[in-house]
């Protein structure tokens, strides 16, 4: 029995881990190996094969302040880690994302496991940010391995002395077939002679808060400049329906929430049908440049945090959407913090409902971007990599 363990944090974490630990447990059965995956995630992993530690999908936070709720929770999953881990060793450890969890954990099982393999997939965007003068994480110190999703990220690990290697980016594994747009309208239930806006505010509850009011402010100033606007909301978590429910009732917004346990497989039909998306920034930008929609992005987070970050840590990003970092250019509009208005995103959507030629400049873009992300079987490519070291 080989026994890994696999360390994530908040929805898209658990999505991405899902694939992983699917890809995993198919290249173990290849190789005859009597594999088993335990896991800090959520629901999709579980739902893999992966036995659960603890459920970390509900724990996201962006910022100091935001994050103070999280710290009890926290505390109660390392303890019950760490009891585990006194017990059942692990023989190896990937670690997605989740930047400050898992490089204390990275930190920590090196030195607990000097020799047990270390793995980090998805490994925080140090290459597109930098706090103070350039400081960085010490994730190189602790890992034996870095799988890059970007060549930047691959390059930027390479040149400070890490092992990597660039594997492409996973959301190219979950590209399905595209209905046609009458098809997913009818799926949808809804009318496809009239436009489709899809708000996208939340997979941490922070972002119920600061996103999504103005996110239900811009679709109501939309509506009323053009009532046959139809607004859907698909859910991050099961218990963030009601919230976001209210908020569209609220600013007396028309529209449907999508429950959290059928996004998944609705994801096709939404994207197809949508003429435009209104969200946060994170992976969901990735998703959405894929499957061709149109989008603005915007983020706020507390003015206490905001303040923290510009003034203390002198934290500095030139955009905040991944599909910007890659290309390294302004394709999809970002509104970030005072900037992030109703109105602003109102003025900002109706070009990209309305003209066909600023839609086509966005969409052109987007075909740009794939070309960058590398080719299908990134999880596959993952998952040898992984047991290769466990075995060498």
């Amino acid at each position: 029995m080989v026994r890994l363990l696999i360390s994530t944090g908040e929805v898209s974490g658990d999505l991405q881990g899902s694939l992983l630990v699917k890809a995993l447990f198919n290249e173990a059965k290849r190789r005859s190996l009597d594999l088993e995956v335990i896991a800090l995630g959520g629901p999709r992993m579980k739902a893999a094969g992966a036995k659960l530690i603890a459920d970390t999908a509900p724990m996201g936070a962006i910022g100091l302040w935001e994050a103070i709720p999280l710290v009890v929770p926290t505390l109660m999953v390392q303890f019950t880690l760490n009891n585990f881990l006194k017990e059942f060793p692990p023989d190896g450890v990937v670690l997605i994302d989740y930047m400050g969890p898992n490089i204390r954990l990275g930190n920590k099982l090196r030195y607990l496991f000097p020799n047990l393999p270390i793995i980090y997939y998805i490994a925080p965007q140090e290459w597109a940010w930098r706090l103070g003068d350039g400081g960085t994480t010490d994730l190189i110190g602790f890992t034996d391995r870095i799988l890059a999703i970007f060549k930047a990220e691959a390059s930027f690990y390479s040149e400070r002395g890490g092992q990597v290697s660039w594997i492409g980016h996973p959301m190219l594994d979950t590209l399905k077939v595209v209905p046609d747009r009458e098809q997913a309208f009818n799926r949808l239930g809804l009318d496809q002679n009239c436009p489709l806006l899809l708000l996208l505010p939340a997979s941490r509850k922070q972002e119920l808060r600061y996103l999504m009011p103005t996110l239900a402010k811009a679709a109501a100033l939309l509506q009323r400049r053009n009532s046959s606007i139809q607004v859907l909301v698909p859910a991050g978590l099961a218990n963030f329906e009601k919230p976001l429910k209210k908020l569209l009732d609220l600013e007396r917004v028309k529209g449907r929430i999508i429950p959290a346990d059928e996004v998944d497989s609705l994801k096709p039909y939404l994207f197809a049908a949508a003429d435009l998306a209104l969200g946060k920034s994170g992976t969901i930008n990735m998703e959405l440049a894929l499957y061709g929609v149109p989008q603005i992005v915007g983020y706020r987070v507390s003015r206490i945090t905001a303040f923290l970050a510009r003034r203390i840590l002198q934290f500095n990003v030139d955009h905040i959407s991944p599909v910007n970092l890659l290309l390294n250019q302004r394709l999809v509009p970002e509104l970030v913090q005072d900037e992030f208005t109703p109105s602003a995103l109102e003025k900002l959507s109706i070009p990209l409902l309305e003209n066909p030629t600023i839609r086509s400049k966005m969409l052109s873009g987007y075909d740009l971007m794939r070309s960058e992300l590398g080719i299908p079987g990134v999880t596959n490519r993952a998952a040898k990599e992984i047991l290769d070291l466990m075995q060498s």
